[in-house]
């Protein structure tokens, strides 16, 4: 590839100063057909991509292999430790199993028992993305992750069995709407305690070379919002839309004969709205966002103008 131009392997393919250029890069991200690459494919992945930074690439290795390389790379590893992330945690399992948890989710969502069930059961697995696609390399002790993890499930069982009892003389509808304001509040309480290390501690933020100027707490708080804002808007169309659907399919008769298919059909219609929600909602804010210097802490910001008094803007992981 010496005749052809290098790409810029740490800047996704798509311009992200775009909505457009960010979601066709999250759509790649989110594949769950990402999900069946081997081990061995993910390691030829890394290598290759960590060769071709170095130059060092094999011979014959086309554009196409670099970028079908790097947006493997993308989906499986964190991007700032370059660790290997669980495999439920990553991007491409939101779909799978967001859409297989919240079809649970908003089936049985009558019972005590099935509320506890699934709110417990998604409030584990929101745990485990979260921790997965915390920002930077933070580290969490175990017991500030069974910290996060009890407060957000309890906030989630709260609000579910709470409003179930409320809207129980209110038409049957209404019901089932109830697991999305569990989720919101879950998402709420989980995200931000999950990731309570960068609140406390800062992540990092760098200049536009990339150079690391220093730890922002601000900066930290900011991404934590963006996440919780965009988590929320992702679970809303898989829950708002196929409840209005599921009201008038469970009225007909077929169903009423057959309604062991509510299921099947509700996470059928909510994985179709979430292959296309949850890559358009990671695309709402920037993955590298930013904020300008006057804006940090006055300590940081003395010590970005004294070593780097031309940068004006830091630039920070916001996680995912």
């Amino acid at each position: 590839m010496a005749s052809e131009e290098r790409i810029d392997l740490t800047k996704p393919r798509w311009s992200q100063a775009s909505f457009e250029g960010r979601a066709r890069h999250f759509f790649t991200v989110t594949n769950p057909l990402n999900l069946f690459a081997t081990s061995e494919q993910l390691e030829a992945a890394q290598k290759l991509v960590k060769e071709y930074k170095l130059g060092t690439e094999p011979a014959g290795t086309s554009t196409d292999d670099v970028w079908q390389a790097k947006n493997l790379y993308d989906s499986a590893f964190h991007p700032d430790t370059g660790e290997k992330q669980l495999i439920i945690g990553r991007m491409s399992a939101q779909v799978p199993m967001n859409m297989t948890i919240t079809g649970f989710m908003m089936t049985f969502y009558k019972t005590t028992p099935a509320v506890v069930f699934w709110q417990w059961i998604n409030q584990s697995f929101n745990a485990a993305v979260n921790y997965t696609n915390r920002s930077g390399d933070a580290q969490i002790s175990t017991q500030q992750l069974g910290t996060a993890y009890v407060s957000a499930t309890s906030a989630a069982l709260i609000a579910a069995l709470g409003l179930n009892a409320a809207v129980k003389s209110l038409p049957p509808l209404i019901g089932r709407f109830v697991p999305f304001a569990a989720v919101a509040a879950g998402n709420c309480v989980n995200i931000p305690l999950m990731r309570q290390r960068e609140i406390i501690h800062g992540v990092p933020v760098a200049d536009e070379n990339g150079v690391v100027v220093g730890e922002s707490t601000k900066a930290a708080r900011q991404a934590v919002a963006m996440t919780v804002v965009s988590r929320i808007l992702m679970a809303s169309p898989g829950m708002i839309f196929p409840p209005f659907i599921m009201n008038r399919l469970e009225n007909k008769a077929w169903m009423r004969r057959m309604p062991w298919l509510a299921s099947p059909i509700q996470i059928g219609l909510i994985g179709m709205v979430l292959t296309f929600a949850t890559p358009m909602c990671c695309a709402i804010f920037p993955q590298t966002a930013s904020m300008s210097v006057s804006s940090l802490e006055p300590e940081l910001q003395e010590a970005i103008k004294s070593k780097s008094p031309g940068c004006k803007t830091v630039y920070f992981n916001k996680g995912l």
